[in-house]
């Protein structure tokens, strides 16, 4: 299993726009090939801070969705929203 941890900053006057688009986009996203789980989570403090966890089958499925048309669709949105640039990290479930 692969767990893909994506930490992105939201600008603040957009962040009930990336809500929205997270809450639109969280069933494509998890009925793509190799994807088990998806959460989008928020910092309780730091509204603008939100972080990412998908898991996946196999790194192959999560370079898939990254190589796909849909990542291509929802990603060039999302990151017009960010204040800063997103980090990522890529982990292996132990």
């Amino acid at each position: 299993m692969i767990v893909r941890i994506v930490t992105l900053h939201i600008k603040e006057e957009r962040v009930d726009e990336f809500e929205a688009l997270s809450s639109r986009i969280r069933e494509r996203i998890l009925s793509f090939p190799g994807c088990t789980h998806l959460e989008f989570l928020r910092d309780i403090v730091d509204k603008g801070l939100f972080v990412t966890c998908s898991v996946w089958e196999k790194e192959e499925d999560l370079e898939r969705y990254r190589a796909s048309e849909l990542f291509a669709d929802i990603w060039p949105e999302a990151k017009d929203m960010f204040s800063k640039k997103a980090s990522a990290q890529t982990l292996v479930k132990l």
